[in-house]
């Protein structure tokens, strides 16, 4: 797994997690079906720019962000989705776009649609498009303690 930080933290905290390799796929409703995860398992990772600050946006793969739900939440109207150039360097472990939903680890803020507090485990990219992590919802919860809000519409 290239992600030696995001497993070290986790296996620092006793979570228990599962490694699922799959065949190269790119959009998460592709990645879910290539690895035979439920789409409503699977989580994406939406960078985005707030003030001009990086932040990640945790969403289930089949939704969409609502902009104008996190330009409120955040109480701006500088909310963007981020360029793959502003944030590539960021995650140097990681292929670009494959990063896992750990801004903690990078210091930055989380942000995470209140449809996955009814979930009991997430799927998400582990760093490669190749590789998936999938563990407890509660864990990730307690780990990165997102700001949870209503942020996305089905897709």
């Amino acid at each position: 797994m290239p992600m030696r930080r995001l497993r070290d933290f986790l296996d620092n905290h006793k979570v228990r997690y599962f490694v699922i390799s799959h065949s190269p796929a790119y959009t998460a409703q592709e990645i879910a079906a290539s690895a035979h995860v439920s789409g409503k398992e699977m989580v994406k990772t939406v960078m985005v720019s707030v003030d001009g600050k990086m932040a990640m946006v945790v969403l289930p793969a089949s939704c969409q962000l609502d902009f104008e739900l996190l330009r409120a939440l955040c109480g701006t109207k500088e909310v963007e989705l981020a360029e793959e150039v502003e944030f590539s360097g960021l995650f140097p472990e990681c292929e670009i776009g494959a990063m896992p939903p750990f801004g903690n680890l990078y210091g930055m803020e989380v942000y995470a649609d209140d449809e996955l507090d009814h979930d009991h485990d997430i799927t998400f990219n582990a760093g490669a498009h190749t590789e998936l992590l999938r563990m407890s919802w509660p864990d990730y919860k307690r780990l990165v303690n997102p700001l949870l809000a209503r942020l996305s519409m089905k897709l």
